[in-house]
């Protein structure tokens, strides 16, 4: 791999990661408005109605993945032509999806909403106002899809990071003129998120067309042959993305059926926690993606495997500093973070967080896994064990048990997928294994059994205050980078970092 090409990864991959840094903190704000002023009972029925029209984002997140995938592989072959030809036919085929979407939603999505969806009568008019306001929203970000993976895939993160970034001060916006216009809350929320849908998605779609040639209505390419491959990738692919809506929004439909509002509302604050947090990872593999496609176009598998060990390693490592101090220290953030914090929020966000840090180890192997473009045994394989995720979870419940095993069935489930994960890229690209054991899954045990012990025992030993639960914090995140350096970092690593702190300390120093 260049020096480059190296220079270019870790240059994308700081930016997105302190640009989720500030994302972060105004997002976390931005829920503690919203469930403020809704209201735990509007928050929950709010998160219901997104979770049911998200199962519709089945199509639209598959053909995202493939633009990205299909993309990146063409970049790394120079091939210009091909580039016009994917983009012609994924806005073919994204036009093709918004159809779709759009009767599902409005047919079988609908009915549910008035016959199923457990809500309070009074409130029934303002869901299904609420219910068309998030159809058009997530129609808009459809729109936005492809553009968004093709200026991932031309590696342009700096324009990424900062669209992301206005997109959420704009989320910030809303919160703020939610607060003060007289309507229904409900309602007023679903159109001000209309909104500001609308306006990212316009950002999105301008770039594109003025920076990127392929992007180009004038000289639209129609490619059969292509279209079959985008097809056939897309079709193995859904798969699984449906698979893993089911893991998530079907089980917090789920647990609206068996339970009350605040349950569901408290599910919502534990995946909204995990979701932020393992923002940091997938902002990581936001910037290996393209590398790891266009290393594999380019045939130089070395360097994809070296991109994928490291990048899993990173990964984990970059989760594990924010995760393990609010598992410690959930309940207190949690009190400061909410006025008011819904029962259950406390366990379920600590389980949740466990789940997104087994998730993340597999992010970089999932790239591997589709730079071939061949997905049938993987989606197939992967999938079923995430339909067990929601089988199970609907066994579980329906023999009494509490709320947060779905939980637990998701975190054993996530365990299992780790493994096959490694199994089935092995077969496909010839993957060595024993390295990444050696190189990545042992360092990451030894990283996460020290720290956790060393910031578990000062947890139980400082007394219960903010201001020891913020040297806890300190403390964690001490050991926690400690361990990193000392017992999972190499040789080659550890010099690669010493010599970018002491490049960075003069310029510090001069500013």
């Amino acid at each position: 791999m260049s020096d480059e090409r190296n220079r270019r990864i870790v240059k994308n991959t700081l930016m997105l990661y302190f640009r989720q840094i500030l994302v972060l903190f105004i997002a976390l704000y931005t829920v503690r408005v919203v469930l403020t002023v809704l209201g735990v009972e509007d928050y929950g029925i709010y998160n219901v109605i997104a979770g049911l029209v998200a199962l519709g984002s089945l199509l639209s997140a598959t053909l995202a993945s493939a633009t990205q995938r299909f993309f990146s592989f063409a970049l790394g072959e120079g091939d210009g032509e091909k580039l016009r030809r994917i983009f012609t036919v994924n806005l073919g085929l994204y036009a093709a999806v918004i159809i779709l979407t759009l009767f599902l939603l409005e047919s079988l999505g609908l009915w549910y909403v008035k016959e199923q969806l457990v809500v309070p009568e009074e409130r029934l008019g303002a869901v299904l106002v609420l219910y068309q306001l998030s159809v058009a929203s997530f129609l808009i970000g459809i729109l936005k899809s492809p553009f968004v993976a093709i200026l991932i895939a031309h590696e342009d993160m700096g324009t990424y990071a900062y669209i992301s970034i206005f997109e959420a001060l704009l989320a910030l916006t809303v919160v703020v003129f939610l607060s003060v216009l007289p309507w229904d809350d409900l309602v007023t929320y679903g159109g001000l998120v209309l909104v500001a849908t609308s306006i990212t998605s316009l950002v999105y779609i301008f770039i594109c067309f003025s920076r990127y040639q392929e992007c180009s209505i004038k000289s639209l390419h129609w490619d059969t042959a292509l279209l079959k491959e985008v097809v056939s990738f897309t079709g193995w692919s859904i798969f699984g993305h449906s698979t893993n809506l089911l893991r998530t929004h079907a089980v917090t439909i789920l647990l609206n059926q068996s339970f009350n509002p605040t349950v569901v509302a408290s599910r919502a604050l534990a995946v909204t926690v995990a979701n932020k947090v393992n923002m940091f990872a997938i902002n990581f593999n936001t910037g290996l993606y393209p590398a790891i496609i266009k290393t594999y176009a380019e045939g130089d598998r070395p360097a994809m495997m070296s991109l994928v060990n490291s990048g899993s390693k990173a990964t984990f490592f970059l989760l594990w500093v924010f995760a393990l101090p609010l598992i410690l220290e959930m309940e207190t953030v949690l009190s400061l973070w909410l006025k008011e914090v819904p029962e259950y929020a406390v366990l379920f966000a600590r389980l949740a967080l466990v789940e997104s840090l087994i998730l993340s180890v597999s992010l970089p192997i999932t790239t591997a896994a589709r730079a071939p473009g061949r997905m049938m045994i993987y989606e197939l394989s992967l999938g079923s064990i995430q339909i067990g995720i929601f089988i199970a979870s609907w066994v579980v419940l329906n023999m009494g048990a509490p709320p947060f095993s779905v939980f637990v069935v998701a975190i054993v489930a996530n365990v299992l997928m780790f493994f096959v994960r490694l199994i089935l890229v092995r077969v496909m690209i010839g993957f060595d294994v024993w390295r990444f054991v050696q190189g990545v899954v042992i360092p990451i045990v030894m990283v996460t059994c020290v720290s956790s012990i060393a910031s578990t025992s000062a947890y139980i030993l400082l007394s219960k205050s903010v201001l020891t639960s913020f040297f806890s914090v300190l403390l964690s995140v001490t050991f926690s980078s400690l361990s990193m350096y000392f017992l999972a970092l190499t040789q080659a690593e550890k010099k690669s970092l010493t010599s970018i702190i002491l490049r960075k300390i003069p310029k510090l120093a001069e500013n």
